[in-house]
């Protein structure tokens, strides 16, 4: 199985059957498959450079450096995470990593400021912040097109999604899976999950280990192509429409013993909309051969209930 690529430019090109054809074939590619890879997608290849080197440094530091930035009251949705505290739902072996978050930022004196906790400033590197927001910025302009997109595919108005993730709650996740030091006991470095959000934005990450469960029930490996990122539907999208557009299952997988000295790194944006955003059924996408599947719920109430199953929340 192959991961369908679009190419983003054709839908802002301007050009109406480019970006109707680009509209097509990302909405099939998330009914059959729930990956696809994205090429022009904006993010500057210097900028994920950059990224990737401090966000290296910052998991360099010896481990009592980085606990000064775990803030647990804040459920992991800021700052640093430490190792095997995050595990899979439905799994009670932890995942084999670490992790630092960064969200949303609203300037002073905006009324989201007191819904949304600061990020963590890491002081011991000085551009590590600046970059993950100039980052941020680049993941949400991206997912704001893809999200357009995904609408017209729907049959939505293009723009349906734009007012829920004008500062909504999207978190860009920095994580390192250290190298393995000696043989886990059923644990891998992230168990087989979907992810909660809207949709999920990755750049190629540092080794390969990204697997997605087939419709035939085989795991197939993931590698994005330099150039590409990989752009998946999260739960949150899959119950909006009712099935129609499915969360796809994935996990990363350990490396071969050989390797198991290698760490991975990986950078994944997670978008999501605002708290009060309703994930009721869309009503065109209940019919009777597909009854609604879902209770009604808010994105805020359901992230509330997925942080407790997967252990950050208590």
């Amino acid at each position: 199985m192959s991961i369908p690529v679009v190419d983003l430019s054709e839908f802002l090109s301007g050009d109406e059957t480019l970006k109707k054809s680009f509209v097509q074939k990302l909405g099939s590619a998330y009914e059959t498959v729930g990956f696809v890879s994205v090429k022009n997608h904006g993010l500057p290849d210097a900028l994920i450079a950059e990224i990737y080197q401090y966000v290296q440094e910052f998991f360099s530091l010896p481990t009592e450096e980085k606990k000064k930035y775990e803030i647990p009251e804040l459920a992991g949705q800021r700052g640093f995470t430490s190792f095997g505290k995050e595990h899979a739902k439905g799994s009670d072996a932890p995942d084999l990593k670490e992790f630092f978050q960064f969200g949303q930022l609203v300037e002073a004196g905006d009324p989201m400021k007191e819904i949304y906790p600061d990020n963590v400033q890491v002081k011991e590197i000085p551009k590590f912040n600046p970059t993950l927001e100039e980052a941020y910025r680049c993941y949400e302009k991206t997912g704001k097109a893809l999200l357009q997109a995904i609408a017209l595919y729907l049959g939505l108005d293009e723009f349906y999604f734009d007012t829920y993730i004008d500062k909504g709650n999207s978190i860009l996740r920095c994580i390192h899976y250290p190298p393995i030091k000696q043989a886990p006991k059923n644990a891998m470095r992230a168990e087989q999950h979907e992810d909660i959000n809207l949709i999920t934005l990755l750049v190629g990450a540092s080794a390969d280990g990204l697997e997605i469960l087939s419709k035939k029930g085989e795991w197939v490996g993931v590698t994005a192509l330099p150039e590409q990122i990989v752009v998946n539907v999260g739960d949150m999208l899959q119950r909006l429409t009712n099935n129609k557009l499915r969360s796809s299952t994935h996990r990363v997988v350990n490396p071969p013993e050989a390797l198991w000295g290698n760490p991975r790194f990986s950078m994944p944006f997670f978008l999501h909309p605002k708290s009060e955003m309703s994930l009721t059924c869309l009503e065109d996408c209940i019919d009777e051969a597909h009854p609604k599947a879902y209770p009604d719920v808010t994105a805020g109430e359901y992230l509330d209930e997925r942080l407790r199953e997967i252990g950050l929340k208590k």
